[in-house]
């Protein structure tokens, strides 16, 4: 059973999905969504622990030996990404309990964990694939599921996020098809390794440059990189409560992690980085993405449009660790995108128990409750501070890791946008603080019980965040060794 690990990493989610549907009931459908999400996370666990011990894993799908047949591969640059998937994933079912059987009928409940297990399946998938036009799959395996969800929010509006999402993400997958057809033009081959070896050196290509290009600008759209990112509000803030709280936590890095596979691995960082000018675009558009989500952020009403916002500027950061194209830069960047996703995981999760409790995430609407909901707005104010980087702080540790890379690489003029992004993040962080303890509330508001389910799962995300702030042990040294293996080629 051990061997067929990689394969159930991926088939665990992808079974469970139409199971789903299938039983008609909302109860087994949540259990079948725990099933996938707690069985993909043993997986991981069991993976990453393997491949600490013994090196890179192979798998080949059906027998058929690469380049030939579709390969799974798990390796150090890859397992923080499947292994952080997964944790959101079994927070999310912990978390969705309660949270849908409220907010969404029993019919769209059962979708809805469908829709959960084909995107855990899909996040999975393009973490571990070994094939480029396997990687498309599962791009819009999860894209597709993704776009669903989004829709079922509560507000008429979601119909209309969804589609801009569904509209922009269709684009974006259509470039990174383009990418890969040509790359396969030019090399014959899909398998990653084998694309990598026969493009070794061969930086004259033009086609080989254009797929450089269409890759990189599909990916973007799917990271919602500034200025590609106007899908990415609406969706988040849009959602229902577990969807924004899963799917802001971790699908910009899934497709963040892709960039990287295919900039380091496939096409090599000596063409992306320094053949093509993708450095230099890359952080101009990182300082872009910070200055533009945080002041943006600032100007919110909506605290879940306001998370969103400060998303695109967190995007922002990663960007520009991973356009350093060092091991410092690209061990800071992987660092952030485990921190940031525990972070923005545990504030999604806390705007959804406010919706719950409230009605409503309208900052005017939280007028003196933090003195009402004491733990709600703590939990808030305490993962607030990461997204801020305030010491001791998960987002601290990242953000000084960033900081550390640009001075050895030399770009001030990036740290100097950083940190105006971070006084940024102090002033919409404090807008929150300001209403809910320095306002008097409404007498006649109604605030419902907090439900245990989503309060606990909620706290597990802030603890985390806290526990790396204070030892940054597990996460730096899967980041090390993430940047280690990327660039020393997969």
């Amino acid at each position: 059973m051990s061997g067929q690990l990689p394969a159930l990493q991926v088939a665990i989610p992808l079974i469970c999905a139409p199971l789903c549907m299938l039983l008609r009931s909302r109860i087994a459908a949540w259990l079948l969504f725990a099933v996938a999400a707690f069985g993909s996370l043993a997986c991981a666990v069991l993976l990453a622990e393997s491949v600490a011990r013994h090196g890179t894993i192979r798998y080949a799908t059906g027998g058929w030996p690469a380049p030939d047949g579709i390969e799974f591969v798990v390796g150090s640059f890859n397992t923080p990404i499947i292994v952080l998937v997964s944790v959101i994933a079994a927070v999310a079912a912990i978390y969705s309990r309660r949270s849908v059987a409220v907010e969404l009928e029993p019919r769209q409940s059962q979708l809805l964990y469908a829709c959960m297990c084909l995107t855990l399946a899909g996040l999975l998938g393009l973490a571990i694939t070994g094939d480029a036009f396997n990687a498309f799959v599962f791009l819009e395996i999860s894209s597709l599921s993704t776009y669903t969800m989004i829709a079922m929010g509560r507000r008429r509006r979601a119909l209309l996020a969804s589609f801009r999402y569904l509209v922009i993400g269709t684009v974006g997958a259509l470039f990174v098809l383009l990418g890969i057809g040509l790359a396969y033009a030019v090399t014959g081959t899909l398998n990653m390794a084998d694309l990598a070896d026969r493009l070794a050196d061969d930086h004259g290509n033009r086609a080989l440059k254009a797929a450089v290009v269409f890759v990189f600008v599909g990916l973007a759209v799917k990271m919602a990189l500034f200025p590609l990112h106007s899908w990415l509000p609406a969706a988040y803030g849009e959602a229902p409560y577990v969807v924004s709280m899963f799917v802001a936590a971790v699908s910009t890095k899934v497709a963040i992690y892709v960039f990287c596979r295919f900039a380091f691995t496939v096409f090599g960082a000596a063409l992306v980085f320094r053949v093509l000018p993708i450095e230099g675009v890359g952080l101009v558009l990182a300082c872009l993405a910070m200055v533009a989500g945080s002041a943006a952020a600032c100007f919110q009403d909506d605290f879940r449009y306001l998370l969103a916002w400060s998303s695109v500027a967190q995007i922002g950061y990663i960007v520009a660790g991973i356009s350093l194209a060092t091991a410092a830069g690209v061990s800071a960047a992987y660092l952030h995108i485990i921190n940031h996703a525990i972070i923005k995981g545990a504030l999604f999760a806390a705007a959804g128990l406010l919706l719950f409790r409230l009605g409503s995430v309208r900052l005017s609407a939280m007028a003196g409750l933090g003195r009402r909901m004491p733990w709600t707005f703590a939990a808030i104010v305490v993962a607030g501070l990461g997204l801020v980087g305030v010491p001791p702080s998960a987002g601290f540790v990242s953000k000084w890791a960033l900081v550390t890379a640009m001075i050895e690489r030399g770009t001030w003029p990036v740290l100097v946008v950083m940190l105006v992004s971070s006084l940024l993040a102090v002033v919409y962080i404090g807008r929150v603080v300001e209403v809910a303890w320095f306002r008097d509330p409404e007498p006649e508001l109604e605030v419902r019980p907090a439900p245990g389910s989503m309060a606990v799962a909620t706290w597990f995300l802030v603890a985390v965040s806290v526990y790396f702030g204070i030892d940054a042990t597990l996460p730096g040294g899967l980041a090390d060794g993430a940047a280690a293996a990327l660039l020393g080629g997969g």
